[in-house]
């Protein structure tokens, strides 16, 4: 398959093209954004028909139909035998320990099949990747109803816990990282470059556009056209959610810090509920319903953006694996620096709460406010009575908290080594994680690419371990006897 490919994407004449673009696949498939690079140099070079380029371009959206098709099913799967075996664990949790462990025996006795298995699966991890803020949408789109009886003084109670446990977060992790690598002092080796995804087209941001228009004049004209309101309205609901994130992502970089893509898309899919819930008549607090439904036989825009979550989970083990030498050769500083953050961050969030009088569903709502919103959900489902969407929103705060002011916290705590500072931005940005890295690591990549590795390991590594001790009955009821 590899050299047929290849055959078709690359003229079979010699030369530095040909060369090139052999060099560019490193596995049984090529990579997409090797594809990319070399649709990119033939279009300027050498003429290539139609019908290549449909054949090529065919065969990557198969390859990536399949790669993700075998995650979400996986994915499905251990839900359903984790239901069926009533435990609480989050399975895809289970399911990413499960890949990494698979890619970790390949690499120690077939390496190339490990690799091989790397970049089939690569455009699955660049999909979930470019669109991974869409994921986490849902919960802050319903969040007018989730908050609804929320007092005024609670919310200002929720803030001065996120602002000041933003904070504290960032010193123990870094100060914890510093120490560890003045006793380890373990010389810093380069780590593995990063994809990213592709931008956004023209032609997807039209395509999008359209879906919208189409189905929203469906909607209107037939609520129950697809059978029931939820189904009928889902087509426009997801199709405004989408535009607010191209849009969104085409922000300059200092709009985004206080617009994020992932509020630009959240407050775009509530304008086009509100309209919708104008002109049909129905309201806001009807459509918003059917944004939501949490009902398998009846879903919603929004229930299809969070069937994507567990996938997000089991691709930490694509990323760990990657970045391998880099954990275990500073696994000291790392390790120990997350287990602290993450522990101080729990037990500190529970300690505040009961002390300045917040009730106690709402501060086990923002237990896990310093970790990625995919396995912050998942951590809050171990507890009773508490409200999912005021979690992710904490998340998002906390994340927007950290974008605006993490450099300039960590420059006077003289957080200055890499790793301190890779770390510290990790846990105090995990709201807007990104593909590889959310809106306080874009400063990063370019001023400080060193630390950009290790804030992307943290970033699922703490929501790791934060849900590997929530699971632990006694440190859940510990949590729930302090909070009150």
């Amino acid at each position: 398959m590899s050299d047929l490919r290849r055959g078709l994407i690359v003229p079979s004449a010699g030369g530095t093209g040909g060369a090139s673009a052999t060099s560019s696949s490193s596995g049984p498939l090529p990579n997409v954004s090797a594809e990319q690079d070399t649709h990119a140099f033939l279009s300027s070079s050498f003429p290539v028909s139609w019908n290549t380029r449909i054949y090529t371009q065919v065969l990557g959206a198969a390859h990536l139909i399949v790669s993700l098709g075998i995650v979400l099913a996986a994915d499905k799967f251990l839900k359903q035998a984790f239901v069926a075996a009533s435990i609480k664990f989050p399975s895809a949790l289970f399911g990413m320990f499960c890949v990494f462990s698979v890619f970790v025996v390949f690499d120690t006795i077939v390496p190339a099949l490990a690799k091989a298995f790397m970049n089939f699966f690569e455009p699955a991890t660049l999909f979930i990747q470019r669109w991974l803020p869409l994921f986490y949408v849902p919960s802050l789109v319903v969040l007018p109803l989730a908050v609804r009886d929320v007092p005024a003084a609670s919310g200002l109670k929720i803030f001065l816990i996120t602002f000041g446990g933003w904070l504290a977060s960032l010193a123990v992790a870094g100060y914890t990282a510093l120490a560890v690598r003045k006793l380890v002092k373990t010389q810093l080796i380069p780590a593995e470059p990063m994809s990213k995804p592709s931008p956004f087209s023209t032609f997807e941001t039209w395509a999008w556009a359209v879906i919208f228009v189409a189905s929203f004049g469906l909607a209107y004209f037939n609520p129950t056209a697809l059978g029931t309101t939820a189904r009928t309205c889902l087509p426009f609901l997801l199709a405004s959610t989408v535009l607010g994130y191209m849009v969104g992502s085409g922000l300059p970089p200092g709009v985004k810090k206080v617009l994020h893509p992932i509020i630009s898309c959240a407050l775009s899919a509530e304008l086009a509920a509100a309209a919708y819930g104008y002109v049909s008549g129905s309201g806001l607090d009807a459509v918003l319903g059917d944004y939501l439904t949490k009902a398998p036989s009846n879903p919603g825009a929004g229930d299809v953006l969070m069937g994507f979550l567990g996938s997000v989970i089991i691709s930490f083990a694509f990323s760990m694996f990657k970045q391998r030498k880099l954990v275990k050769r500073h696994a000291a500083e790392i390790f120990t620096s997350i287990a602290l953050a993450s522990t101080f961050s729990l037990y500190s969030t529970a300690i505040m709460g009961r002390l300045i009088g917040l009730e106690p569903s709402l501060t086990i709502s923002i237990l896990p406010r310093c970790i990625t919103v995919a396995l912050a959900l998942s951590i809050v489902s171990f507890f009773e009575g508490v409200n999912s969407s005021l979690t992710a929103a904490v998340v998002v705060l906390t994340g927007l908290i950290g974008a605006n002011f993490v450099q300039a916290a960590m420059d006077k705590l003289g957080l200055n080594d890499p790793i301190a500072r890779g770390i510290g931005t990790a846990s105090s940005t995990f709201g807007l994680r990104s593909s590889a890295h959310g809106l306080g690591t874009a400063a990063l990549s370019a001023k400080e690419p060193e630390a950009l590795p290790f804030c992307a390991i943290a970033y699922g590594l703490t929501g790791i371990f934060g849900s590997i001790i929530c699971s632990v009955p006694a440190v859940r009821q510990s949590l729930i006897f302090i909070a009150g």
